[in-house]
């Protein structure tokens, strides 16, 4: 079981929530979102409700400000906790919608897409097995999406905006 705790103001200060699972709608229980402690678990806090907007990731540890979890602004309004994997990995990533074009496997993290393909497009993917998390930038830098187990036939499935793909890594430790 996770938890996480959201602080209305900066260093842990202000009224604040616990939570303990996902929830799709935070904005009854404080209007802003200043700080976070995350006691237990993997979470992915979204700006919007319903899990949607922009996506961070955070793992166990203290938040003192939204800067350190490279968040635009103090806005969060749905969260989510990422389940305890402890099997192996694997997602194939497509260079065309619907699982078409050039295909990759892979197993293990990425951080570079374009140093493995020559291209930083990734139309589609299918996750396999775990949980993983793409960048919009090489070296896991940039906008994080979150991706579960499914079949995703084109990147607006994960919440991108873009196609651009710079990185890829495995969600590992949320224990």
């Amino acid at each position: 079981m996770g938890k996480i705790i959201f602080y209305e103001d900066r260093d842990f200060q202000g009224r604040h929530y616990e939570c303990f699972s996902d929830c799709a709608e935070l904005q009854s229980y404080f209007s802003r979102c200043n700080s976070i402690r995350v006691d237990s678990g993997c979470w992915m806090i979204y700006e919007r409700s319903n899990y949607s907007g922009y996506q961070y990731f955070l793992s166990r540890g203290e938040y003192p400000d939204y800067q350190r979890w490279m968040g635009f602004n103090d806005t969060v309004r749905s969260c989510r906790m990422i389940p305890a994997h402890r099997g192996s990995y694997r997602v194939r990533v497509y260079e065309r919608p619907e699982f078409g074009g050039q295909m990759r496997e892979f197993t293990d993290d990425c951080p570079s897409v374009h140093e493995r393909f020559r291209y930083q497009d990734i139309h589609s993917c299918n996750v396999s097995e775990g949980y993983w998390l793409f960048y919009e930038h090489p070296n896991y830098r940039g906008r994080q999406y979150f991706l579960r187990p499914g079949e995703y036939r084109r990147y607006t499935d994960w919440g991108a905006m873009t196609s651009r793909t710079g990185s890829f890594r495995r969600i590992m430790d949320c224990y």
